[in-house]
């Protein structure tokens, strides 16, 4: 079913111009070398779907939808910091089903961003456990969880994360490289998700030639080039402006509806939480309440 029937654009827009002033989750910090491998892992093998959808073959969603795809279970993540102790997830568990998109609401140092990482296997729990499709993610080795990240996950920083020297198409290439996925590959599937971006004409300008709105959809571009079955969205509206927010969500409502992508994504912004499935708000690290929104048709 097209967004269009689903949602009233103009009811979203005006409730996305009262979005609250953007402010960073503080307890997002994690590793530089856990930082970089998620951007390695940002993108994966090429799917081989790309080829179909150029020649114009029926697109279908994938097989399991509605099934578990993510099962964090009694997570905590504890800090230290000098000699206070920091909880910054607490006792959390959720069921993410695939094919839906889900949010993380919550005020700056709810614990939504560790939890992301948490779920990225970016970071690991100090208790509890994180599954992908039924694996533990602490019976991984952590070259298995690299591996996971770059086989089945995108991942977009609040930041984009573009490589400043390279334009867009070589950001999208480059982490496709990293993945050892052939050089053929590699542009076929960075223009095809440039161009469902919306970068079409735009692909071979620099980071720093382009707007905040086109720096972001690149971003997302290069996290899909390799078609995961997992997007992860760490506050990617909150340097947008209005209507770049609104088309950014909409298009994240099309990928699920369309393609059966799961998608989890932070945001502090109350306001645009219409458009997804399953909305989990936290506060001090935890769970405090879970909301399902109905959808009509």
């Amino acid at each position: 079913m097209a967004v269009a029937e689903k949602f009233n654009e103009n009811e979203l827009n005006e409730a996305l111009q009262t979005a609250e002033e953007t402010v960073n989750d503080v307890a997002s910090a994690a590793p530089k070398e856990a930082l970089e491998g998620a951007v390695e892992g940002a993108a994966g093998e090429a799917a081989e779907d790309n080829a179909d959808e150029a020649s114009g073959e029926e697109k279908k969603l994938p097989e399991g939808i509605g099934e578990t795809l993510v099962y964090v279970d009694h997570v905590t993540r504890e800090f230290r910091r000098k000699e206070q102790q920091i909880v910054a997830v607490n006792d959390v568990s959720m069921d993410i089903k695939r094919g839906s998109f889900v949010i993380l609401c919550g005020k700056s140092g709810s614990g939504k961003t560790t939890l992301l990482n948490l779920i990225a296997a970016i970071d690991m729990p100090t208790s509890g456990t994180v599954s992908f499709e039924g694996k533990a993610y602490d019976k991984m080795s952590e070259n298995g969880r690299d591996n996971l990240r770059r086989t089945n996950m995108g991942i977009v920083f609040q930041n984009t994360a573009l490589m400043s020297n390279m334009s867009a198409i070589e950001n999208v290439e480059f982490a496709l490289s990293i993945a050892g996925i052939h050089s053929e590959k590699r542009r076929k599937s960075s223009i095809i998700w440039l161009e469902k971006m919306g970068i079409r004409d735009r692909r071979n300008h620099m980071p720093a030639e382009m707007s905040g709105g086109e720096q972001a959809r690149t971003a997302i571009g290069r996290a899909l080039a390799h078609s995961p079955k997992l997007l992860l969205a760490d506050e990617p509206t909150a340097e947008l402006d209005t209507r770049t927010s609104f088309e950014v969500v909409k298009m994240f409502r099309n990928l699920v509806d369309e393609e059966g992508l799961t998608i989890i994504m932070t945001t502090h912004d109350v306001n645009i939480m219409g458009v997804a499935d399953i909305i989990y708000t936290l506060e001090d690290g935890r769970v405090v309440d879970v909301r399902e929104n109905k959808k009509s048709g």
